[in-house]
């Protein structure tokens, strides 16, 4: 029997891939699309039965060639940026990929766990997994909730179902096998490598009543990204929609005073408060982008009591203790 990964060589992908293998799991079938070839490497030290191209694998689902031979599917695979304007793209990709595997799982009582995203509240300032809170505010966003809908409706009308449906409302997700996003990896990456090059971590100025790199952001790393997966999957009993990030949001300053003196804790330097940090020039604010004003999160904040009431009881990690840990681990790969 297998286990299938979609979006394997991505960065939540191929951390779901290589915590598999550390339980011994190796009967992964992995699916990505390596048009942006440089993904592969995070696949490098893990190991996998099989890889198949996300068009071919869909193809093949459909007509019957894994019937009866899959476990669970982690479905991780999806166009993860915020800024693409092809509506069209995003919903097939999105959306009807996902859609008929859904479909799939549920005919063959296959496990589905699924990527969802906090997109789907758009600008709102409460992020509780009900529809009145759920706004999106662009087509990517559009794509996660309509899924997500979709996936509301299918399990109302079968509560009896054997199959287990859960997705994931990813908050802000950081951690290592980002690099191949690019402008879409998360401000901790952006940050260790603007510190590298220019001695100095750039934050936005105050906008919108918040401060001067006060905005505040639900930081999740990707530990517990995994954690959470491997939770569910270990319980097939339970589904539904749950949010997935530390439950507390953290400014842009903390990040970056936890980024800045992790840098500076790998050259031998102490750390310093945040004021001195300013001071020094380390930690700059540059005037808020126009184009942003009104499409910009200044807050977000899982709301994790669902989460708890499924028994996930795990405590997530601060930006103070998670970050250190990244900027050695992106540190070591300078």
């Amino acid at each position: 029997m297998y286990t299938i990964v979609t979006g394997a060589a991505g960065f939540i992908g191929a951390n779901l891939v290589k915590a598999l293998n550390e339980r011994g799991v190796r009967s992964i079938i992995a699916v990505d699309n390596l048009s942006k070839a440089d993904k592969f490497r995070n696949l490098v030290d893990c190991e996998i039965a099989d890889y198949i191209d996300k068009n071919e694998f869909i193809d093949r689902l459909i007509a019957g060639d894994f019937d009866g031979d899959v476990d669970a599917i982690l479905h991780q695979g999806a166009c993860s940026d915020t800024m693409e304007s092809d509506g069209r793209y995003m919903m097939e990709n999105n959306y009807r990929y996902s859609l008929a595997i859904l479909d799939w799982c549920l005919d063959q009582e296959v496990q589905f766990l699924y990527a969802s995203s906090a997109a789907t509240y758009g600008g709102g300032s409460v992020f509780r997994e009900e529809r009145q809170y759920e706004a999106p505010l662009n087509v990517y966003g559009y794509s996660k909730f309509l899924f997500d809908q979709i996936v509301r409706q299918r399990l109302a009308a079968t509560d009896a179902c054997s199959s287990q449906v859960v997705g994931f409302r990813y908050f802000n997700v950081y951690g290592p096998r980002e690099a191949h996003k690019g402008r879409m990896a998360s401000v901790a990456f952006h940050h260790f490598h603007q510190y590298q090059r220019e001695g100095r971590v750039k934050l936005f100025a105050g906008c919108d009543g918040y401060a001067d790199g006060e905005q505040r952001r639900d930081f999740v790393y990707i530990g517990d990204i995994v954690r959470v997966n491997l939770h569910f999957l270990d319980h097939p009993d339970r589904s539904g929609i749950y949010n997935v990030g530390s439950g507390r949001a953290q400014t842009f300053n903390e990040l970056a005073v936890a980024n800045v003196n992790a840098c500076r804790a790998l050259a031998g330097h102490d750390a310093l408060p945040l004021a001195e940090l300013v001071g020094r020039g380390l930690i700059e604010y540059i005037p808020f982008p126009a184009d942003l004003r009104g499409k910009y999160q200044n807050f977000t904040e899982a709301d994790l009591s669902l989460l708890h009431k499924a028994g996930y009881k795990h405590r997530f990690s601060s930006v103070e203790e998670a970050v250190p840990q990244y900027v050695k681990w992106l540190g070591d790969r300078v």
